[in-house]
C-alpha cells in the first residue's frame, strides 16, 4: 500500500497524474485509507488540522504525485437574486456551523433535509444535485475551524 504523507507542488507539465477523488467528509480527515482512481490503495497520514483541498498534491516515499479532487456528492443549492435573503441564509447556516460553498447568487451545503426545510422557511427556494462540493476556507488558519481559539467573550456550546 502506498503512503502519501505531504503535500507537494504540481508535477512537471507533461507529467502522468494519478486522482484522488474524495468526498468533503474525508477531506477533513487527515488519516485514512483510500483507493485512487486508478484502483490502487493508499494510506494518508497528514498533518493533523488541515483540510484537503481541490487540487491540492500529495506525495510520499515511492509513490507518484497524487492530485486531490473533490468528489461528486448530494449537495444542496440556495439561488436567489435577493442578497439579503442569501446574507440571512448564511447567517443561519453558519449558525449551525454548517460548511458553505459560495457562488454569484448561491449558496451550497451537503444535503441535508432538515436545513433545506429551514432555509425554504426563510423564503428562499432549495434544489439538490450532485456534484463536488468545496465550502470555504473559513477565517482560521489552515482551513478550518479547529476550536483552538479562546472562548473568553462569547460563550457556546460545541
Amino acid at each position: 500500500m502506498l503512503r502519501l504523507d505531504r503535500r507537494c507542488c504540481a508535477p512537471a507539465a507533461g507529467t502522468a497524474q494519478v486522482a484522488l477523488s474524495l468526498p468533503f467528509e474525508t477531506r477533513q480527515r487527515s488519516r485514512f485509507r483510500a483507493v485512487l482512481d486508478n484502483g490502487t490503495e493508499v494510506a494518508v497520514m497528514l498533518q493533523r488540522g488541515q483540510i484537503l483541498r481541490h487540487g491540492e498534491y500529495l506525495c510520499g516515499p515511492g509513490s507518484p504525485v497524487v492530485r486531490v479532487a473533490a468528489a461528486p456528492e448530494p449537495v444542496s443549492e440556495v439561488r436567489s437574486s435577493d442578497p439579503l435573503l442569501l446574507m440571512r441564509a448564511s447567517y443561519h447556516l453558519g449558525n449551525r456551523h454548517v460548511p458553505l460553498e459560495l457562488a454569484s447568487g448561491a449558496l451550497r451545503y451537503l444535503h441535508d433535509h432538515v436545513l433545506d426545510d429551514m432555509v425554504r422557511g426563510l423564503g428562499l427556494t432549495v434544489t439538490t444535485d450532485r456534484r463536488p462540493f468545496e465550502p470555504e476556507a473559513g477565517a482560521y488558519a489552515g482551513g478550518g475551524h479547529a476550536h483552538a481559539h479562546e472562548h473568553r467573550h462569547h460563550h457556546h456550546a460545541h
